[in-house]
């Protein structure tokens, strides 16, 4: 087995390389190969510490490539075409794809129907790519299964490193649209600690310490009829599960959201990321950094469940309410 570094990988430590390239190994594994002697550097027998430069052709020996093939390998593993389902993409960006989530669909991970987002995305970008051995592909914020809408994608290592670091400023708003029940007539500010309970697979609000992290949403209604409200929320800080905390502890968990205190409802619960606003490099050649916004539409089965609720003896809040919507 060989392989070639890239641009990307330039100045790499090579048991960090080989753990990108071969996800499929554990890191013992990886180290055990480099301790035996079964991978060479230009030809010669490297060490974990090794930095590597780009162009460095990098071989496992037979008898190393053997226990690379007899190890478990990701379902996702390479580039898988979507059955049925084709990549709506929203807007490129120099490092970035940003693309509209169907509802249903896993962003990362096994999936059921043998394909995920980030595979749809991998595929999509094959072509396009440098080799690298540190880079892949990979989402760059959080969406739940149910949740559809706006969704960004690093392209380029750099351009990961750099959304990254604008989510850890804060510096990325995010506009959702969500279903919740029970009535919220007034425009609200939330604001929260989180803390999350990894073995429950859930988030708890709880009192600021040690292992919370500060939580903040700007809700506005939209529309409310029969029992339910249709919301906006405007977020910077990206929680795991925080809007669906925030609602639940104020007595408005999302429609059909059983995990959260909500009632059953076929489908699930419905929360779209409607918008996604940030500062990014302009393109090439140009100076300063541009304002980039992106918005998604709501998807049909939302507008129709919209259209069922509210059809009737609705009140408009300040909302909207067209084809944009609906």
């Amino acid at each position: 087995m060989e392989m070639i570094a890239g641009a990307d990988d330039d100045g790499r430590r090579l048991d960090r390389l080989l753990r990108k390239a071969l996800p499929e190994l554990p890191l013992s594994a990886i180290h055990r190969l480099l301790r035996w002697g079964r991978v060479l550097t230009e030809g010669r027998p490297g060490g974990a510490a090794d930095r590597i430069r780009a162009g460095t052709v990098i071989r496992i020996l037979e008898e190393g490539a053997s226990v690379i093939c007899s190890g478990k390998r990701s379902s996702t593993s390479g580039p898988v075409r979507g059955k049925g389902v084709s990549l709506d993409i929203l807007r490129e960006a120099p490092g970035l794809l940003i693309v509209n989530k169907p509802a249903g669909m896993g962003v990362h991970g096994p999936s059921s129907g043998g394909e995920t987002l980030e595979t749809l995305v991998r595929s999509f970008l094959a072509d396009q790519l440098s080799p690298s051995l540190s880079f892949k592909p990979g989402p760059l914020h959080r969406l739940d299964r149910n949740t559809s809408g706006v969704m960004v994608f690093s392209s380029s290592l750099e351009g990961a490193r750099r959304f990254s670091a604008l989510i850890r400023e804060e510096r990325v708003s995010k506009g959702y649209i969500a279903l919740v029940e029970g009535t919220i007539k007034e425009d609200e500010t939330w604001e929260d600690h989180l803390i999350r309970d990894r073995f429950l697979g859930k988030s708890f609000t709880a009192e600021p310490g040690a292992g919370t992290k500060r939580a903040l949403a700007r809700v506005k209604p939209l529309a409310r009829a029969a029992g339910f409200s249709l919301i906006s929320l405007e977020i910077s800080t990206g929680r795991t599960h925080q809007i669906r905390v925030q609602a639940a502890a104020r007595g408005h968990p999302l429609a059909g959201d059983v995990k959260y205190g909500g009632k059953s409802r076929k489908g699930g619960f419905l929360l779209h990321a409607h918008t996604l606003e940030f500062p990014w490099p302009g393109s090439a050649g140009s100076a300063g950094e541009e304002l980039i916004r992106v918005s998604a539409p709501l998807p049909g089965g939302f507008r129709k469940t919209i259209a069922g609720l509210f059809g009737a003896g609705l009140q408009y809040l300040d909302f909207p309410f067209n084809d944009e919507y609906v």
